[in-house]
């Protein structure tokens, strides 16, 4: 495809997005609060299409649909896998949402750090997410530099790609905060699921129709519509992908933290609503379109090559294959967005600041603001290392993650849960994740995000009955949920 009709359609959404972002704009946000969580005010509708686009990011219709290339129908199970998951959120999510009202909690690390009466418990918790959620950032980026070096066989090369997403995600993240990219992720959501569903059932039809596209994967690739199929998917390998995966709504804080963000109970039940419908959807949008890729470039060198190929092959129009390029582009820099200003204020309120606990919200958020394009220009060093699979690389950040569930859980549901089970589980298991993973290594076949939940559970469990719980803290705060969920099951 043309370089130019690329830019093209990239100056457009960008004049969109940007205009979308300044629109948004509330005042003058004075309040990490404010700037964070948008005022804890947000609507239903606008809560489930930021969720949605901040959680299906470049690894849908690039890495999934990679993976499904590489694997085949196995990935359908992986990711509906990763669906179910989030009906975790329908029993954490009013749980964070009460306490996070409550108590004024701006961060899933700072909520720890109050429940278990220990700030080393925030840091180390703050710490980790830096730790696993730059390279999960970087992949966005590559992602974009991947796809826009694709469709124009390299007439625009990676690093533009990169580069490109990279100030959009500062711009958009510094206009106004959460507001800012929560409207521009809804305007950017639906985007993506029109265009990309439009797409495939337009490739499917110039391939012959549902049948005769089923028939030819079937006959032309056998094995790519069973497990184990192709030899991808072992067991192993499809327990190492999905764990992390299950555990997602709650282990990865950039999602976690928009459960803070609704304006009411009602709107956080639209915004999970609204989001399985959405995923339920491009989960198997983005499937097909990684069979399709299959049937038409049977041969590419890694999987993530199959939608930039795709997109600008002959049986899509070009006007179509530039609005998917859009919808996966901001995609990748929606999440890109939501990591940035997580980490951000993760690190100004549980780690920079720490030690300064009269530091008032306009310091703080000052802090922030600065170290929002620290964090992106440190995805963009990572993403300049051209990883391949964007799929494995991102279960693999989020396998990372999984130390901090245990702490999670037994902050809300283990009265007897102490700060130096929390901490040891957290760092010790983190340590040992980020040995596994980079050393390649697999005891026993297993995966580092087996292993690292293995241990976390442990050590959380056996640190914990080995030392003192904070029992008033416990109790007020396992109280006030408590309280707070019957009142809300009345009504």
């Amino acid at each position: 495809m043309d370089a130019s009709w690329i830019w093209w359609g990239v100056a457009i959404y960008v004049v969109f997005a940007t205009l979308t972002a300044y629109l948004s704009r509330e005042g003058k946000q004075l309040s990490m609060s404010g700037y964070f969580l948008g005022n804890r005010q947000m609507g239903g509708f606008v809560s489930a299409m930021s969720y949605s686009a901040t959680t299906y990011s470049a690894f849908m219709l690039i890495g999934l649909a990679g993976l499904t290339y590489s694997g085949g129908i196995g990935a359908l199970g992986f990711e509906l896998i990763y669906l179910a998951g989030v009906t975790l959120v329908l029993i954490f999510g009013p749980r964070f949402w009460l306490v996070g009202k409550h108590y004024g909690y701006v961060t899933p690390s700072e909520m720890l750090g109050d429940r278990y009466q220990n700030k080393t418990v925030a840091v180390v918790s703050a710490l980790c997410s830096v730790v696993f959620l730059i390279p999960y950032a970087a992949v966005q980026l590559a992602g974009v530099g991947y796809l826009m070096s694709g469709m124009t066989d390299g007439a625009i090369g990676f690093t533009s790609g990169t580069v490109l997403a990279t100030i959009l995600a500062i711009v958009f993240s510094l206009v106004a905060g959460l507001r800012s990219v929560a409207w521009t992720d809804s305007l950017q959501a639906i985007v993506m699921i029109i265009s990309a569903t439009l797409v495939v059932l337009f490739v499917v039809n110039e391939l012959g129709g549902i049948g005769s596209f089923f028939d030819t994967i079937q006959s032309d690739h056998p094995g790519t519509l069973s497990v184990p199929g192709t030899g991808f998917f072992t067991f192993s390998t499809f327990l190492g992908l999905t764990l992390p995966w299950i555990f997602f709504s709650i282990s990865n804080p950039q999602v976690s933290q928009r459960l803070f963000t609704p304006a009411s109970m009602k709107d956080l039940r639209r915004m999970l609503l609204g989001f399985m419908v959405f995923g339920f959807i491009y989960t198997l949008v983005s499937v097909t379109w990684g069979l399709a890729a299959l049937i038409q470039f049977p041969d590419l060198e890694t999987g993530d090559l199959a939608t930039p190929m795709l997109l600008s092959s002959d049986l899509v129009p070009t006007v179509l294959g530039i609005i998917v390029m859009i919808g996966i582009i901001a995609a990748a820099v929606s999440t890109i967005d939501s990591i940035m200003l997580t980490l951000s204020s993760m690190l100004t309120r549980d780690v920079v600041l720490v030690a300064k606990p009269d530091t008032t919200e306009a310091q703080q958020l000052v802090v922030g603001k600065l170290i929002l394009p620290v964090i992106a220009v440190m995805a963009y060093l990572f993403a300049q290392l051209e990883l391949n699979l964007i799929a494995v690389l991102s279960v693999s950040a989020s396998a990372g993650l999984l130390v901090v569930v245990p702490p999670i859980i037994g902050a809300f549901f283990w009265k007897r849960g102490t700060a130096a089970g929390a901490i040891s589980s957290i760092v010790v298991s983190g340590l040992l994740v980020f040995y596994l993973q980079f050393t390649s290594s697999l005891p026993l076949g297993q995966g580092s995000g087996v292993w690292g939940l293995l241990v976390s559970v442990t050590l959380f469990v056996g640190v914990s009955l080995a030392t003192e719980a904070p029992e008033a803290k416990a109790t007020e705060f396992l109280g006030h949920v408590k309280g707070k969920l019957k009142e809300h099951r009345a009504v």
